[in-house]
């Protein structure tokens, strides 16, 4: 016991450490750190659903598929209206349907069903965090790059698993989602989100290039949408039968275990910015 605490806690600090590193660091380690991540999430969710037998995607095109999406959307956001960059992702998604032509595998249609699911449940909200990491000016001649907002969703992600584990701990009596994850309750998903409201009060403080109101905002819509990002893994693990998504991360599973809350979390968080600035 006291040795796999020591092994999470190793691996949490390093894990948070590079994720925070490669953010700050300027957009090219940013690129290289979540086109990498997609590249590894996606060759794991490729593995665990093929476990059954029953479907076989072609793991380097859906890979390769998801790096192109990430970097595409990198350069739309330093160069707006640059739409050409995505005609290597098309083609690979063309690919992906005609190949199983050829292909004569056992149930194409499965295989298709779990490619796209490669590109929207995993390659797309990755590559949505572009949207959030460039910041363009009001007449689209200026983009920078920001690393505040992409990172707010980690913090407010770790934030709330935080504060829901040590609240649930404390005071949980009231099942959230019993029939997918027995161990969440209600007061620690309540109190997940108070914590929440503090660090988005910190984050308001800290940079004010939003205010006080959109930060909590902000923050109460990645933890309502996380929450939903890690139900969806569990039931997603319970469909195939298997504890963890994969043994990367030693003492934290594999790569979707840790960015299930951030699947939903990022793309919700963007429509929620969009609408906000419409107001």
């Amino acid at each position: 016991m006291k040795n796999n605490f020591i092994q999470r806690a190793i691996t949490g600090a390093i894990f948070i450490a590079v994720l925070i590193g490669g953010i700050v660091s300027g957009p090219i380690p940013f690129t290289i750190l979540f086109s990498l991540i997609s590249a590894l999430t996606i060759y794991e969710f490729g593995t665990i659903i093929g476990k059954s037998g029953e479907v076989q995607i072609n793991k380097s095109i859906t890979i390769l598929a998801g790096i192109f999406l990430f970097i595409g959307f990198g350069y739309l956001g330093v160069a707006p209206g640059k739409n050409e960059i995505l005609i290597p992702y098309l083609f690979l998604i063309i690919y992906l349907f005609v190949s199983e032509l050829y292909l004569k595998k056992k149930n194409p249609v499965h295989n298709w069903a779990y490619a796209m699911m490669s590109q929207i449940y995993i390659a797309l909200p990755f590559a949505l965090l572009n949207v959030l990491a460039y910041h363009t000016s009001s007449d689209g001649s200026i983009s920078e790059y920001n690393p505040i907002l992409p990172l707010s969703i980690f913090i407010f992600n770790w934030v709330n698993d935080t504060g829901a584990y040590c609240t649930g701990m404390l005071f949980g009596k009231h099942r959230l989602f019993e029939r997918i994850s027995p161990k969440k309750s209600w007061e620690g998903s309540i109190g997940g989100g108070v914590f929440s409201i503090i660090a988005a009060i910190a984050m308001a403080h800290f940079f004010p290039f939003m205010s006080t109101a959109t930060w909590i905002g902000l923050g109460l819509t990645v933890v309502i949408f996380g929450t939903w990002g890690d139900l969806t893994e569990s039931l997603l693990k319970r469909t195939l039968g298997i504890k963890d998504s994969g043994n990367i991360l030693p003492g934290h599973g594999g790569m979707l275990d840790r960015f299930d809350s951030t699947i939903l979390a990022v793309p919700a968080a963007v429509v929620y910015l969009y609408i906000i600035s419409l107001f």
